[in-house]
């Protein structure tokens, strides 16, 4: 078992405890999560007291969740919060994010279509809680260190490597989430859910 540090965001790689960005938050790695999992796209889905995140891998076939984080809805606006930071401090860093490459325009698909392409393991239906994430990235990828934040001492319950071209894309569906939480709070009606785009499988990535 190791730890995970946050660290200053204006060094090369940044991270961010999203929960409490003030403070330098160090997280004990367990074994089991310590090398991560590489996800080639995420899906965002939201209850009504939480959010839930699926990372998808498209390499193989079929198509699976690699790992789905479930997280307090409170977490959600901070999320955004230090993934934009991480995102605007990669574009000082390396310039713009790049797209995919040779990726054609993704087609929107609804909930269901993309759930019906996707396995989903029994071991990972119920996923893993987190109450925090700590972010870093380098030129290529982004890290999520997804944590909880409870007595004695905050530890990794998920570590997710996601390519840097992916990451407006989840960001954007965030985002677009967080808008409808808002609509429901103030009592207004939300607009449909957002589509997600197609997990296509991104050979570049491997």
């Amino acid at each position: 078992m190791s730890e995970s540090d946050s660290h200053d965001p204006g060094s090369g790689e940044s991270g961010r405890p999203a929960e409490s960005p003030r403070q330098h938050v160090s997280a004990r790695v367990p074994e089991n999560v310590s090398q991560g999992i590489f996800s080639t796209g995420a899906v965002v889905l939201t209850g009504s007291t939480e959010i839930v995140l699926d990372f998808f891998q498209t390499l193989g076939h079929p198509s699976q969740v690699a790992a789905r984080v479930v997280l307090p809805m409170p977490v959600l606006p901070q999320l955004i919060d230090a993934l934009g930071k991480n995102v605007e401090l990669y574009q000082k860093q390396f310039g713009e994010i790049p797209e995919v490459p040779g990726a054609a325009p993704p087609r929107q698909l609804t909930m269901q279509e993309i759930y019906d392409e996707l396995k989903i393991p029994d071991e990972r239906l119920s996923g893993s809680y987190a109450n925090g994430v700590m972010i870093m990235h380098n030129a290529t990828d982004f890290k999520f260190d997804f944590l909880t934040n409870l007595y004695p001492q905050p530890a990794v319950s998920s570590r997710i490597f996601l390519s840097a071209p992916q990451v407006p894309r989840l960001l954007k569906s965030l985002q677009q989430h967080l808008e409808q939480m808002k609509l429901r709070q103030q009592g207004g009606k939300p607009p449909p859910a957002p589509e997600e785009e197609d997990p296509d499988p991104d050979p570049q990535e491997s």
